[in-house]
C-alpha cells in the first residue's frame, strides 16, 4: 500500500517561500505520477500542478513561474516550491500518486494527510 506523507507546511509572509515535501513508501516511487493539489477552506480541492515518471512537470496557470515540482527517486520524495506566495495562496496541500505505467495506468489513486499553508502579514 502507497504511504504519502506531506511535511513544510506553515505561516508566511506574502511575498515569501516555503517548499513542501512529500515522503512516498509502499510501493515503487519511479511507477508513479505524482501531484500536488490545494484546497482553501471552504472550497474545494484543486490541482496545483504535477511531474511524471520522466520528470516532465506541468503547472495550474495561477501558479506557473512561482511553483516548482521536481521529484528525488534516489529519496522517494515529491518537492514543491513555492515563491512569491500570496494571501490566496492559503489552503492545506495535498500530495497525490497516481500510477503511470499499464497496467492500470491513470488509477490507483493515493492521497497523504495534507499540510497547512498560511500566508499572512
Amino acid at each position: 500500500q502507497v504511504q504519502l506523507v506531506e511535511s513544510g507546511g506553515g505561516l508566511v509572509q506574502p511575498g515569501g517561500s516555503l517548499r513542501l515535501s512529500c515522503a512516498f513508501s509502499g510501493s515503487i516511487f519511479r511507477l508513479y505520477a505524482m501531484g500536488w493539489y490545494r484546497q482553501p477552506a471552504g472550497k474545494q480541492r484543486e490541482l496545483v500542478g504535477g511531474i511524471v515518471s520522466g520528470g516532465s512537470t506541468n503547472y495550474a496557470d495561477s501558479v506557473k513561474g512561482r511553483f516548482t515540482i521536481s521529484r528525488d527517486n534516489a529519496k522517494k520524495t515529491v518537492y514543491l516550491q513555492m515563491n512569491s506566495l500570496k494571501p490566496e495562496n492559503t489552503a492545506v496541500y495535498y500530495c497525490n500518486a497516481r500510477r503511470d505505467v499499464l497496467p492500470n495506468k491513470g488509477s490507483n489513486n493515493y492521497w497523504g494527510q495534507g499540510t497547512q499553508v498560511t500566508v499572512s502579514s
